[in-house]
């Protein structure tokens, strides 16, 4: 192996700088190549990310309304009559032939604001045995007296009379509950006043019984 000289020695020395030098630059290059070549392909792949917005559901509570209840109907308004006012009814014929067997229903009158005394005997309007019209509803009609007014107004109808009967079959407290006017209601009145009755028994014993009859007003081809 020939020795070296000191000009080679150099030589050699110089040129192991120079390709440590351009190891070093390649190198160099190398990792910044890399690096930016890293730094795009993180770019590209880069992974967005969204942030879910959270919605709070907030509970809706149902309220009841309740309805308020509904006004009480108004009463109605009272319509005033005149007292000379005529109230048209139909006008029902008594027939002279009345069965007393059967008794006139109607309502009775109002009690009177007074109290009664408790030893008053009672009043029925039912008993075991009805009172019975002496003479029948014809002694009644018999003494009806037909006023004159009435005749010249040609006034027709039936009048009923509600009375109380008492122990003795005497009519009591004559009132008129359905009336023609003319003067048609008072002759019915005293006629009924006049009649007789045999009187209702309850049990055995006579009590005072509650009674309508009707009294006919009816002109004659005469009249």
């Amino acid at each position: 192996m020939k020795a070296l000289n000191r000009d080679q020695k150099a030589d050699i020395h110089r040129y192991y700088r120079v390709k440590i030098q351009v190891g070093l630059i390649i190198s160099l290059l190398a990792f910044i190549i890399l690096f930016r070549v890293n730094l795009t392909f993180e770019s590209e792949f880069e992974i967005f990310t969204y942030e879910q917005e959270t919605i709070e559901m907030e509970e809706i509570i149902q309220t009841e309304h309740t309805q308020p209840p509904p006004p009480p109907p108004r009463p109605p308004v009272p319509v005033a009559v005149p007292n000379d006012a005529i109230i048209e009814e139909d006008v029902m014929l008594f027939d002279s032939e009345f069965l007393m067997d059967e008794a006139f229903e109607l309502p009775p009158p109002p009690a009177p604001a007074e109290a009664q005394e408790e030893a008053e005997p009672e009043v029925f309007i039912t008993v075991e045995t009805m009172p019975e019209l002496i003479g029948g509803i014809q002694s009644v009609q018999e003494r009806v007296v037909y006023p004159e007014i009435a005749r010249r107004a040609g006034i027709e109808g039936r009048v009923v009379i509600q009375f109380v009967i008492d122990e003795q079959g005497r009519v009591t407290n004559p009132v008129v509950v359905r009336g023609i006017g003319g003067g048609c209601d008072e002759a019915a009145v005293e006629a009924v006043k006049e009649a007789r009755f045999t009187p209702g028994l309850q049990r055995g014993r006579p009590v005072k019984v509650r009674y309508s009859i009707p009294v006919t007003f009816r002109l004659t081809k005469a009249d």
